[in-house]
């Protein structure tokens, strides 16, 4: 089976409420985070997502690269691709030789970047914790619970660099004990990408599977 990755630590976990009674720091640190990626016109960064659960003996380790302009991404991990132009999603499963076709849900958490930086504005509560440093950079860490109780997230801890607000890592912790580490690294800015960027090229998996789910 392939393993499975997820975007919910990088899309979901930032659904933080501009409401009141929540740590000003911690809130103005994120504005200026969504303010630093929603300006990007496109972006490309490598990523691990790191699953544990304990209880389990389960520890998985996904890397891979991921491309993103507005609501497009090009996402690349463990033998798969995750291509979404807005209105069209390609899966492409490589040890299969198949592409799965479906229509692009933005209601889907678990792979929406293009909505990591823009729906923080209600659902959590957020707090600052102590400062962490990792490799000469210091990072503000900052903790979000979720107000719904039944949601299956009960907290989120995010870190930050002090210096240029960029994201570090997030993490997520549900209630059957799992872990999702989602870490960033090389991230590149405002990278050339043009519409064939986010569109599966049929004509170069030759002999592919098609199934279209639409």
């Amino acid at each position: 089976m392939t393993p499975k990755f997820s975007l919910l630590a990088l899309a979901a976990t930032l659904a933080l409420p501009a409401a009141a009674q929540q740590d000003p720091q911690a809130g103005k640190i994120l504005d200026a985070v969504s303010a630093k990626y929603t300006a990007l016109k496109s972006f490309q960064a490598g990523f691990t997502q790191t699953l544990e659960n304990p209880a389990a003996k389960l520890k998985q380790n996904i890397t891979g690269d991921i491309t993103v302009s507005g609501q497009k991404y090009h996402l690349v991990a463990s033998g798969q691709e995750v291509i979404n132009d807005g209105k069209t999603t390609w899966t492409y499963l490589k040890n299969e030789n198949e592409v799965n076709i479906a229509d692009a849900d933005p209601t889907n958490q678990d792979m929406s970047p293009a909505q990591m930086y823009t729906m923080y504005k209600k659902g959590y509560k957020y707090q600052m914790l102590k400062p962490v440093k990792e490799g000469g950079v210091t990072y503000d860490q900052i903790e979000l619970t979720p107000e719904n109780k039944t949601n299956d997230v009960f907290k989120v801890q995010i870190l930050v660099s002090q210096a240029d607000k960029s994201i570090k890592s997030v993490k997520t912790f549900k209630k059957n004990g799992t872990r999702t580490t989602f870490t960033l690294k090389n991230f590149k800015a405002n990278v050339p990408v043009t519409t064939t960027s986010f569109a599966f090229n049929k004509a170069a998996h030759p002999g592919v599977k098609v199934v279209d789910l639409r």
